[in-house]
C-alpha cells in the first residue's frame, strides 16, 4: 500500500522566550534574557509549513503546551487564584516560573517516537511521549503531548498510543529527535536507528564529561519492545561522548537520515565504521552514506549553523531536498560545503533555505520543529483533517496569531498575569480551528 512521510510541525507557543533553561544547549544559553517575538516565531512556522505543503507533502500542525503551567506551580506548593499563583512564583521563584512558562514543546522532534504500520507486528502507527526527564522545563510536557497526539491520531484501528517511559534518568527518553527511519519506501518494512548518549546500567561505557547525555540505551531497548519491532530491524547506536561536550545535545545536532540516506558529521558516533557497517547489513549496498569531514565542516560550524538539524524530504517528483535553516548561508564553510554537496551528485538534489530565527535563537532548527509520521493512504484518512496545513488554514492561523501574540517578550514579562489570560484565550481558540477538543487542563 502506498505511504507518506508526514511531517507534523510544533506551532510556536504564545509565550516564547528566551530564558536559557536547556543546559547544554548553547544557543539557548547564548541568547539567555534576551527578547523574544513570539508572533514572528509563530510566523516563521508557518511560513515553513505552507511552503512544503504546496511542494506537494503531507503537513501538519501539533498545537502547544498551555502555558504558564500552574497545575505544575499548585503541585509545587502555590495556592490562591491562577494570577495570584503567576504573581507569587515571579517574587519567590522566577526561574521555576520561567520553566513553567516555556513554549519548548514548539520543538516537536522531541514530543515522541513514532513507528509506522509497516514496521510494527500489529501493523498500527505507535506513538510513545518522550518523558525528557532531562530538563525540568521539558519534563511536564509529555502528558499533555498524549492528549494532543490522540486527538490529532484517534482511530484505535489504526494508532496505537503509549504512556510516556518512567519518568527517571535511567530511562531518559529525548524521542525522535534520538531516532531516524531509513526505507526503501515508505510502505515497506524499514530499519529504525536509535541513538543514546549513555547506559544507565552499565559504568563500562563511556559518557560525556561537561554536559549530559539525554537518551539512554536503555529508553531505546524499550521503544523498541513497546512498538513490537522486530530486533533484526532495530540498530542502536551510541552518540560519540566528545560532540555532546561540544554541544551537540541530540543526534538530530549531528545527524540526519530518510529513505536510504543517512547525512552526518565523521564524528557522530562512537564506532561509526561498525554503526555504518550494521545499517548497510539490513538495508543493502544501496545505502547511501554523506560523511562530512571535519575538515570541512567543524563540530562548531555544525552546532553554530545547524547544518545537520535540517529536514531531509523526498519530494513527489523524486527529487530529494536539503532543508536548511538561513544560519548556514550565513556562515562561509557550511556554505562552501553545501554547494559543493549539491553539485556533487551524492543523493541531495536541491536545497531549500527558510528564515527560523526566532526558533534557532533557542537552539532549534528545522529538524527540531518536526515530527516525524509515516502513514498508508488509510491512516492518512484517518487523521484529524482540521490539523492538516492547507491555504487556508494558513490564513486562519495567521490571523490567529496576529490577534493573539505579542511581538516582543522578555523575562520580566512573565511576572504579568494578563499573559495567562492572553495564552488561554489564544489556545482555547486554537483547539476550535484545529478540532482537538478539550486537551488542556483549563478547559476541564
Amino acid at each position: 500500500m502506498k505511504a507518506f512521510e508526514a511531517n507534523f510541525d510544533g506551532l510556536v507557543g504564545p509565550t516564547h522566550n528566551y530564558s536559557g533553561l536547556a543546559y547544554g544547549n548553547l544557543a539557548s544559553a547564548k541568547n539567555c534574557a534576551k527578547a523574544s517575538n513570539p508572533k514572528q516565531a509563530a510566523k516563521q512556522g508557518l511560513a515553513k509549513m505552507k511552503t512544503l505543503a504546496e511542494l506537494g507533502l503531507v503537513q501538519g500542525i501539533i498545537a502547544p503546551q498551555e502555558r504558564p503551567d500552574i497545575a505544575t506551580l499548585r503541585n509545587l506548593g502555590f495556592s490562591g487564584s491562577d494570577q495570584n499563583i503567576v504573581q507569587l512564583a515571579a517574587k519567590h521563584s522566577p526561574k521555576l516560573l520561567a520553566s513553567c512558562y516555556s513554549a519548548s514543546s514548539m520543538w516537536t522532534a522531541n514530543a515522541a517516537t513514532v513507528s509506522p504500520s509497516a514496521d510494527t507486528f500489529d501493523k498500527r502507527v505507535h506513538f510513545t511521549p518522550a518523558n525528557l526527564v532531562n530538563q525540568f522545563h521539558r519534563s511536564i510536557e509529555h502528558v499533555t503531548t498524549g492528549k494532543i497526539l490522540k486527538a490529532m491520531f484517534s482511530s484505535e484501528q489504526h494508532f496505537h498510543h503509549h504512556s510516556a517511559l518512567p519518568s527517571v534518568n535511567h530511562f531518559g527518553d529525548e524521542g525522535a529527535a534520538n531516532h531516524t527511519r531509513f526505507c526503501s519506501e515508505y510502505g515497506e518494512a524499514g530499519v529504525e536507528f536509535f541513538v543514546h548518549g549513555r547506559h544507565a546500567f552499565d559504568s563500562r561505557f563511556t559518557q560525556p564529561k561537561k554536559y549530559p547525555a539525554r537518551q539512554t540505551f536503555e529508553a531505546c531497548e524499550a521503544i523498541a519492545r513497546l512498538h513490537q519491532l522486530d530486533e533484526q530491524q532495530v540498530v542502536i547506536a551510541q552518540q560519540n561522548p566528545a560532540v555532546i561536550d561540544q554541544g551537540v545535545f541530540h543526534n538530530d545536532v549531528i545527524a540526519v537520515g530518510n529513505r536510504n540516506l543517512l547525512f552526518c558529521h565523521e564524528q557522530a558516533y562512537v564506532d561509526q565504521t561498525k554503526v555504518y557497517a550494521e545499517l548497510k547489513q539490513i538495508m543493502g549496498e544501496d545505502f547511501k552514506i554523506i560523511e562530512v569531514p571535519t575538515s570541512s565542516v567543524s563540530i562548531d560550524n555544525a552546532i553554530s549553523s545547524y547544518l545537520f538539524n535540517s529536514q531531509l524530504l523526498s519530494l513527489p517528483n523524486g527529487e530529494t531536498v536539503l532543508v536548511l535553516p538561513q544560519e548556514c548561508e550565513e556562515n562561509s564553510n557550511v556554505k562552501q560545503y553545501v554547494q559543493q554537496l549539491v553539485t556533487s551528485q551524492q543523493g541531495i538534489d536541491k536545497v531549500m533555505i527558510f528564515d527560523l530565527k526566532q526558533s534557532m535563537a533557542n537552539g532549534g532548527g528545522p529538524a527540531c520543529l518536526r515530527l516525524r509520521v509515516v502513514l498508508n493512504e488509510q491512516e492518512l484518512q484517518a487523521v484529524n483533517p482540521e490539523v492538516l496545513m492547507t491555504g487556508d488554514k494558513f490564513a486562519v492561523l495567521n490571523q490567529w496569531v496576529d490577534k493573539h501574540y505579542r511581538d516582543r517578550l522578555v523575562e520580566a514579562d512573565l511576572a504579568d498575569p494578563n499573559l495567562l489570560v492572553e495564552s488561554r484565550t489564544a489556545l482555547d481558540e486554537l483547539t476550535q480551528i484545529l478540532n482537538l477538543g478539550s486537551v488542556y487542563n483549563f478547559q476541564q
